[in-house]
């Protein structure tokens, strides 16, 4: 007798789905048409949000570049609102490419800024976001020293040998790493021993309302005295108040960045500059 052939089961239609499936589904696929627009038609920018001296917090110790699209109506709309939809798939990969592309721009345009940019590992071995970096790299001397790659905890601990040579061969060049999000998750302090960072970010969760709220401030001292020791530079971000600035300060923060030194803007101060002098 033949062998009775296996029948794939159908894809559930809308009908046999339940309601959340199905907004959660419509949601996913709109938001990738849109940032697949905005890819193809080079609507992609970046906003830029200081990160300031806590001793000082007038001075900008560098910019974060946050990556943003425009949709259809010319909307900018911001990572939160779809960098979880598309982080994993090809789409992910070139706004990496393309978040880099600009980042390296604003670098070679302005020969004070120093500017943080955002990856992921899966960017690493990507062929066009190698390419794009050793490009960038190549075209002012001073580069290296002046950009700062934030690669999130997730991001790390999902292959954390290649994060580590990657890391070690362009620290050589001067270059900088920050660990982003820390503390967000499945948090282990072996990225203290096992990963040279130069900047630890901790996670925004830890910020709100610390002035008033004593177990975080217990954790968060013990983040910025393990980067004291082991020579990190330690950021407290999301900080949206005073009371939770001079918190952060006190607790030993090198650097505050949040809503309450100035929001995301793609109209950052050497721009405005840049503007008025043309107007004159």
């Amino acid at each position: 007798m033949g062998r009775t052939p296996k029948i794939k089961s159908a894809k559930p239609s809308r009908e046999h789905r339940s309601p959340l499936a199905y907004a959660v589904e419509t949601r996913d696929s709109s938001v990738l048409d849109m940032v697949r627009d905005a890819i193809a038609h080079k609507q992609v920018l970046l906003a830029y949000q200081p990160v300031v001296q806590a001793a000082n917090t007038k001075r900008p110790a560098f910019y974060e570049a946050l990556v943003r699209v425009l949709d259809e109506t010319g909307r900018i709309i911001p990572a939160k609102d779809f960098m979880s939809s598309v982080e994993d798939s090809e789409l992910g990969r070139q706004l990496d490419v393309l978040s880099l592309e600009l980042g390296l721009k604003a670098l070679a345009e302005q020969p004070n800024l120093r500017l943080s940019v955002n990856m992921s590992a899966r960017s690493i071995g990507y062929a066009p976001w190698m390419e794009c970096l050793q490009r960038g790299l190549s075209r002012t001397a001073t580069i290296p020293e002046r950009l700062i790659f934030e690669i999130s905890e997730k991001s790390v601990v999902q292959v954390p040998e290649i994060v580590k040579g990657f890391m070690e061969e362009l620290q050589l060049k001067g270059m900088s790493f920050a660990l982003d999000d820390y503390a967000s998750g499945l948090t282990t302090l072996t990225v203290f021993r096992d990963f040279d960072f130069d900047i630890i970010k901790l996670d925004g969760s830890f910020s709100r309302n610390i002035a008033n709220d004593a177990a975080n401030q217990v954790l968060a001292s013990a983040v910025a005295a393990i980067c004291e020791r082991f020579d990190m530079h330690s950021v407290a971000s999301r900080i949206e108040s005073p009371a939770d600035a001079q918190m952060m300060t006190d607790l030993g923060f090198d650097c505050l960045q949040g809503f309450a030194f100035g929001a995301p803007t793609i109209s950052p101060p050497w721009k405005s500059r840049k503007a008025r002098s043309s107007a004159a």
